[in-house]
């Protein structure tokens, strides 16, 4: 803990701050909390700072959400978690849902279908980009296991292509894999959480879906915002139909261009499916998880990025989920109804790869050019 005791209103402040102005991501969020806590007002040294970013990788749900948590409980405790955690994700889930209302309406104005088409058509791009920025790392913590990385990655492609929400077990079965080589006991026991919970997902609908939907996206997502997709399009847009192909590509890009975490998508798959209510059931569901895992195992993180079992995991279901990220892609791409939006997928693809420019005006270039395509007669329906 801190020497220093922060007041709750800092806090509040602070991390109220960041989550309006927190565009970019997890990047940019890391970079803000950076600023603020370890250069600006010194409250936590630059090696505990990266030990924190390092400890909350290794967790499933939106990293960079629970960095803001940690941060905030080494600060003052459990009440400081609790304040800047939500403080962090309000602004953007407050704006993400009134933005749904107003591109899932029944019948919005012509402007605002041709901005969803646009910026919806960009998302495959953005899926990709996601998948190429996580490869650097985790191809150089391989090491001699390259060969099982490329296994892994290309399993995780093919399962968020051909198995959707059910990508999970391949994501769970390449890190238990990675455990089995690492150890001569049976230790397989360490993660008994998320395979149980993987098959035993309701097909019921309704609130205890979307509820569960939300639980697969804050706890079960290994590798950071980007994977929630292959995890949510099936169940939201074919088993349950609470959106259309081309809805939940709006949702993708109403995540990326919003503050705050890119999980509060699955708000976005909420309202969908039950109004506002739904939304905030949605998001209550998907963050639960990452406050839970700073406030119950914050004092160990220290052994849990020590645990052997703990790094092969990671080993292999790293690579699992940058495959899933990039092959999500492929359903992304083919959800595009009409030849106009390809090209702006293209030229998105061209602006966001070899250049490595920014998410937020690559989806608002695209939403422009949607306007534009709107505007000439083109079909944005």
């Amino acid at each position: 803990m801190a020497a220093e005791k922060v007041g709750l209103g800092t806090i509040a402040w602070e991390w109220g701050r960041i989550g309006c102005t927190g565009f970019g991501g997890p990047p940019t969020h890391i970079a803000l909390l950076r600023r603020l806590c370890v250069e600006r007002r010194k409250w936590i040294p630059a090696a505990e700072f990266e030990d924190g970013i390092a400890a909350t990788n290794l967790l499933p749900g939106p990293a960079s959400t629970q960095l803001a948590i940690l941060t905030a409980w080494r600060l003052r405790g459990v009440p400081g978690a609790l304040v800047g955690g939500a403080l962090f994700i309000l602004p953007g889930l407050v704006l993400i849902l009134a933005l749904a209302a107003l591109f899932l309406e029944g019948s919005p104005p012509l402007w605002v279908r041709g901005a969803a088409a646009g910026a919806g058509a960009a998302v495959a791009a953005v899926a990709v980009q996601a998948a190429v920025s996580l490869v650097p790392a985790s191809w150089q913590r391989a090491g001699e296991g390259r060969a099982r990385w490329v296994l892994y990655l290309l399993a995780g492609a093919v399962a968020a292509v051909l198995i959707g929400p059910w990508m999970v077990l391949v994501l769970v079965a390449a890190g238990l894999l990675e455990v089995a080589r690492h150890t001569r006991r049976e230790r397989l026991a360490v993660w008994p959480l998320p395979l149980p919970l993987a098959v035993a997902a309701p097909a019921v609908g309704g609130l205890l879906s979307l509820a569960w939907v939300a639980f697969k996206v804050g706890a079960l997502s290994y590798g950071g915002g980007f994977v929630i997709i292959p995890l949510m399009q099936a169940d939201a847009v074919h088993q349950y139909h609470w959106m259309t192909d081309g809805q939940f590509l709006n949702a993708v890009a109403l995540g990326q261009i919003t503050p705050g975490p890119v999980v509060q998508t699955v708000a976005v798959v909420g309202y969908a499916a039950a109004g506002v209510p739904g939304g905030l059931l949605a998001a209550a569901v998907a963050f639960a998880p990452s406050f839970l895992f700073v406030i119950l195992g914050g004092p160990r993180f220290d052994a849990l990025r020590a645990a052997p079992a703990v790094q092969a995991f990671f080993g292999g279901a790293t690579p699992a989920v940058i495959g899933a990220i990039a092959g999500s892609a492929v359903p992304l791409a083919l959800a595009l109804q009409h030849l106009w939006q390809y090209g702006v997928l293209a030229l998105a693809a061209l602006w966001l790869l070899p250049t490595r420019r920014g998410v937020v005006p690559a989806l608002l270039a695209a939403a422009a050019l949607g306007v534009l395509a709107a505007a000439a007669g083109w079909p944005v329906a």
